[in-house]
């Protein structure tokens, strides 16, 4: 397993390397994704690691899913892998299908309504990525769990959107449309694709942090002052320790979630992950933009391209305070037997009891 990781992981970096530099970082905000780094992740495979291949994926398990979306948040890559493969792809699975689109999307859609033709109407806001989608799948929950809609994504009206890093989160307006696809599934599913959309964005955190660190210890390395590194001077050295800290957390959280051979992820490690991994890119940011200064907050430069990353990732698949609510509400009514276990081995006791 660790040769296989440490394979995708060089290979993407490579990959990446390639087509998701700083000047095509800057390039892809005009169109709110990076076109020419997704296309080479689906000719490459990668697109579809995590989605069994009996499905049109191919392979892997959270674990290695983890190490991609790390990679692509590391460079900052504006494309819809987390979508793609770890949301569409496995509600495809799950219901015995096939993920047959070249670009699939996914978001909850508590405001729709479904006719009794089975035409939806309604507005979702901020779908990433739905412009460049051709499937759009709409999960409708409901008192016994969820619809899943699949739409095409030229049956829609889409008015294009953004976050704070530029990349595309539209929203959909339907009126009467029928959807290609329609399957349920239950409340353990939709909490899944709950706790899979958290933990997509704390693995794409820690990537970002990585490359944060990296910039931070070479760039206070290299700028002198006083006729030396400003790296030598206490004060800096604080930043940048904080900086290693915060980084090391959010990576032993993510890579604690998807441990192991699970195929599903559960409410105490994805929402602790999520917890930490969205603390941690606040308090990083904070200290790596006080070791750099000025140059920090230019566009051009990686640390702001992934600043905003990180600041508009820990919001989205929930903040950490609903993370805490969700994770406190579970424990607490899980009860003290369970308290223990979830400390000491990660058990998901706390997850049986629904926050």
């Amino acid at each position: 397993m660790s040769n296989d990781i440490d394979e995708i992981r060089s290979a993407l970096r490579a990959m990446l390397g390639d087509t998701s530099t700083p000047e095509h970082v800057v390039a892809a905000e005009s169109a709110g994704w990076n076109e020419g780094a997704w296309r080479v992740l689906r000719e490459t495979g990668f697109a579809g690691i995590g989605v069994p291949e009996s499905a049109g994926g191919s392979g892997g398990t959270l674990t290695e899913a983890a190490v991609v979306l790390g990679e692509l948040g590391r460079a900052s890559a504006s494309v819809p892998y987390a979508e793609h493969a770890l949301i569409a792809g496995w509600l495809a699975t799950r219901a015995g299908k096939q993920l047959d689109a070249q670009v699939a999307t996914a978001a909850v859609a508590p405001g729709l309504s479904v006719a009794a033709d089975e035409t939806l109407r309604g507005t979702v806001q901020r779908v990433p990525w739905a412009r460049s989608a051709d499937r759009i799948m709409v999960i409708i929950p409901d008192d016994d769990g969820a619809s899943v809609a699949v739409l095409a994504g030229d049956s829609v009206a889409i008015t294009p959107g953004r976050n704070f890093a530029d990349e595309a989160r539209d929203r959909v307006d339907l009126d009467g449309v029928a959807p290609v696809e329609s399957w349920r599934i239950d409340a353990d599913g939709l909490e899944q694709v709950r706790l899979r959309t958290a933990f997509a964005r704390a693995a794409l955190i820690a990537g970002a942090l990585a490359r944060v660190l990296e910039l931070t210890v070479r760039y206070t390395g290299e700028r002198v002052q006083f006729g030396r590194p400003i790296g030598r001077f206490q004060a800096v050295q604080r930043h940048v320790v904080k900086t290693a800290e915060q980084t090391s957390l959010a990576t032993m959280a993510v890579e604690a979630a998807a441990h192991g051979e699970r195929e599903e992820l559960d409410l105490p490690a994805a929402a602790s992950a999520k917890i930490v991994a969205s603390q941690a890119a606040t308090i990083s940011s904070a200290h790596s933009h006080q070791a750099h200064g000025a140059i920090g907050m230019t566009k051009e430069y990686e640390l702001g391209q992934l600043s905003r990353r990180l600041w508009s990732w820990r919001d989205e698949g929930g903040t950490a305070q609903h993370w805490s609510r969700r994770l406190g509400t579970a424990v607490a009514a899980a009860g003290t037997d369970a308290v223990w276990p979830l400390v000491s081995s990660g058990t998901d006791a706390a997850a049986r009891s629904r926050a």
